[in-house]
């Protein structure tokens, strides 16, 4: 019997590892841009095997998420690419920016770091640029 819970243990933690979760770290809007190109060729590279994809904006320049002409149609390419965008809530209260402002689809935490530290143990592959 403890065997077969081992067995079972085991499979679970196999198929945990068949799929390729990713987190990126940047200070800057722009880097959307290759960030979601990297997201777009990894998903069609890995198939099946790609799961979640995020990314954190953290830093004085945060508050670049709230302009629209410096966010252009970022939100929707990584909409389509899968890619979940996360503002680093105490960025945003350190440099002062207006969180209602914040597009609705940009999920708001409270520490990006802390976050970002989070997903890694969750096995997360992690970049910061």
């Amino acid at each position: 019997m403890l065997t077969l819970f081992s067995i079972n243990k085991t499979q679970a933690q196999q198929m945990d590892n068949d799929t390729n979760n990713y987190v990126v770290l940047t200070k800057k809007v722009p880097q959307l841009q290759p960030i979601i190109l990297t997201a777009e060729a990894l998903k069609a590279e890995e198939g099946d095997a790609f799961g979640d994809f995020q990314v954190i904006i953290c830093g004085k320049e945060i508050g670049d998420i709230t302009n629209v002409e410096k966010m252009g149609n970022f939100i929707e390419k990584a909409e389509k690419a899968g890619v979940h965008i996360i503002a680093c809530g105490f960025s945003l209260k350190k440099f002062k920016v207006d969180k209602t402002k914040v597009p609705k689809k940009i999920e708001v935490v409270d520490n990006g770091i802390l976050y970002n530290f989070q997903l890694q143990k969750k096995g997360y592959k992690s970049i910061s640029l």
